[in-house]
């Protein structure tokens, strides 16, 4: 007959969170197993160690509190209380028991899919309460009813789990890809993401409100568009558009976010110096994936900025082809994120892929931040949908008008456009490094009926008269092929008569160059030749850091004194590094590789260096500096790093000198566990 007394009550020796079993059942075993992460919607086991008392199922009874924030409340759905029932539910807080073993019982824990993201804490409520430790809940892709749930394992793997990617700038002519390091699960990422969130100024605010409202990952997607940008808070990076980078970094340097969110974590939140779009947009991509929501960069090739909402972007030059500058502008890229989630705060028929822009450009409710926006109200010129849809509707597909202002104060027209904007919308392709175009996710063909049709409902009330009208005098501009940084090339002007009659014309050709936002840096020359020789000495003074030079080409009817014109954009190839691995790449195994890159220019350069980092392959950013390098000399290292995690791993590497500087390359290496290589 069994005597054992009957209890009730547990006396807790230690409770086992289960970190590693948790971490890899959850897909954050990346960002360590010394605690624990998990997904929500999804059960997670704990195992208590009851000591001398026994757990009897049906007699013992236990219940659990989890909260997160400092003003945890039921009402506000930041704290939940609960017991122990005889299955678990993964639509609300619920226990139940999973093993019974001698002194230990396991417990299965789930939480419901919409429950606030955040740091948690969880206790054992019996005649007393016993704290069994914290726990990190993030957003769950993989579970089906989450909002950001994706359904396509591939697309996870690339959304959410990959900690490299590339990075698309340049023109539509001449698209680079720039790689880049997200590094979501380095050591302390997740921590930096979660203080991100408390800089928030409606945290500052009202905690209790905020830290509720973190259940969605619209909310989430709005503050980090708000705080990767410091205009209005203690947001992450500081932008600068100019040659003027003291104080700080220039944007081109950057490759990694881990660097990024580590200064500005170390320095108590104080502004990282410098980004500019793609740095802006590849750290909220960082933040967004260690938070779990499915999260690419986007480049829009020709993207407008609107700064008055008429849809039209208004271009001056004078008399001699200078640009004017003004408030709307066409930059030669602009680089984005593009979010995976449901809207229920729509009507139906908006869930998937939403744009949102941390780049400090407009306001949108008294803040630096846009979006996020369904695409596809983009697309379909619903404007009146939330947030921001004008604005980001206007960056792919507004028109434009060039305007020439004379000396007497008037101004005419030169050219129009409702083509140019919004072109090769890109962003690197699932499972690979192919460049996947998705502006049809944008817009409709450009000049088809519905791309035109859509227009008219995103009440462009100021529609071009002249979209059609074939130009008397057609302008082309064309270069040589062979645009390399260090060379001379030539540019060409085509001038077609559309007329039955002769033109006496005057030409002008105008080179300048700019950034990518196409902000004025130096005049190079004028010419009224309809051909001209670029020699290297013509610009490598003046060429912005971004080695982009705008080409504008004026021609006057002098018997009608009407204006014609054209304008393009180049891009100066840089040299390519050359990176060969002299190794089989295996986990905990020493490997070697060898870098080398030309001097391109006809002059020495100075204090030369490589640097090099990966996620997986080294710790932080190793530098090797090389000193003067001859013209025309090869530049050759050799660096070795031991890989600590199996998989596709990307090596990144960066070279810089006095005249050449961000210079980026990158090698993908598969890295194999020791036993698969051996066999």
């Amino acid at each position: 007959m069994n005597t054992e007394p009957i209890v009730s009550t547990l006396r807790i020796a230690r409770c086992d969170l289960e970190y590693k079993r948790n971490n890899t059942n959850h897909h954050t075993q990346l960002n360590g197993v010394n605690r624990l992460i998990v997904r929500r919607g999804w059960p997670f086991t704990i195992t208590l160690h009851c000591g001398e008392s026994t757990f009897q199922l049906g007699v013992t009874t236990l219940g659990f509190i989890a909260k997160t924030g400092p003003c945890s409340s039921k009402e506000k759905g930041t704290k939940a209380v609960f017991k122990l029932s005889e299955s678990i539910s993964e639509l609300h807080w619920s226990t139940a028991v999973c093993d019974i073993s001698g002194d230990k019982v396991s417990l299965s824990i789930c939480s419901p899919p919409d429950a606030p993201i955040g740091l948690y804490s969880l206790t054992l409520i019996q005649a007393g309460k016993v704290g069994l430790g914290t726990f990190v809940l993030l957003f769950n892709p993989w579970c089906p009813n989450d909002a950001v749930y994706l359904e396509s394992e591939e697309q996870r793997n690339e959304y959410v789990l990959s900690q490299d990617g590339l990075i698309y700038r340049g023109t539509p002519k001449y698209i680079v890809e720039k790689p880049w390091k997200f590094g979501q699960f380095e050591p302390g990422i997740l921590d930096i993401c979660l203080r991100i969130l408390n800089e928030n100024r409606k945290y500052l605010k009202n905690p209790a409100d905020d830290c509720s409202a973190r259940r969605s990952a619209v909310y989430v997607t709005r503050v980090l568009s708000a705080l990767i940008n410091c205009n209005d808070d203690k947001g992450v990076l500081q932008g600068r558009w100019s040659n003027n980078y003291s104080g700080g970094k220039e944007p081109g340097y950057w490759s990694d976010s881990v660097e990024i969110l580590h200064l500005w974590n170390s320095t108590s939140c104080m502004k990282v110096c410098y980004g500019q779009c793609w740095v802006f947009a590849a750290v909220a991509c960082t933040v967004s994936r260690a938070l779990g929501i499915p999260c690419r960069v986007v480049t829009n090739f020709e993207s407008a900025h609107d700064t008055n909402s008429n849809l039209k972007i208004e271009k001056y030059f004078d008399e001699n082809g200078h640009s004017l500058g003004g408030s709307d502008s066409v930059w030669n890229f602009h680089v984005w994120v593009e979010s995976w989630m449901s809207r229920p705060d729509l009507e139906p028929g908006y869930d998937g892929w939403q744009a949102s822009d941390p780049t400090p450009q407009e306001r949108s409710e008294g803040v630096f931040c846009c979006g996020p926006v369904p695409l596809k109200a983009i697309k379909e010129g619903e404007l009146t949908i939330k947030y921001d849809a004008p604005f980001l509707f206007a960056e792919v597909n507004a028109d434009v008008v060039n305007y020439v202002k004379h000396n007497n104060g008037s101004q005419s027209i030169i050219g129009t456009s409702s083509t140019t904007v919004g072109q090769k919308i890109s962003t690197k392709s699932v499972g690979s490094d192919v460049r996947e175009d998705i502006t049809h996710l944008y817009k409709y063909p450009e000049g088809s009926k519905e791309e035109r049709q859509v227009f008219q409902k995103a009440s462009h009330h100021n529609k071009l008269q002249k979209i059609g009208a074939e130009p008397r005098l057609r302008i082309k501009i064309s270069v040589s092929k062979d645009m390399k940084r260090g060379k001379d090339f030539y540019v060409f002007t085509d001038v077609v008569n559309k007329t039955p009659v002769s033109k006496l014309c005057q030409l002008k050709f105008y080179a300048q160059a700019v950034s990518y936002n196409v902000h004025p840096a130096q005049k190079l020359f004028d010419t009224k030749r309809t051909s001209l020789r670029l020699k290297y000495h013509q610009y490598c003074e003046s060429t912005a850091l971004d080695n982009m030079i705008l080409l504008v080409a004026l021609i006057t009817d002098c018997s009608t004194k009407e204006y014609f014109g054209a304008t393009r954009t180049i891009v100066l190839e840089n040299p390519e590094i050359q990176i060969k691995i002299l190794d089989d790449p295996k986990v905990n195994q020493p490997l070697t590789a060898e870098i080398s890159m030309q001097n391109p220019l006809p002059e020495t350069l100075e204090n030369c260096s490589f640097s090099f980092e990966g996620t997986n392959l080294i710790a932080g950013k190793t530098i090797q500096r090389i000193g003067s390098l001859q013209p025309g000399e090869d530049a050759k290292v050799t660096v070795c790093f031991i890989p600590n995690s199996p998989g596709m791993r990307k090596l990144l590497v960066d070279f810089s000198s006095d005249k050449l500087c961000n210079i980026k390359g990158f090698k993908n290496i598969l890295v194999r566990c020791e036993q698969n290589a051996a066999a």
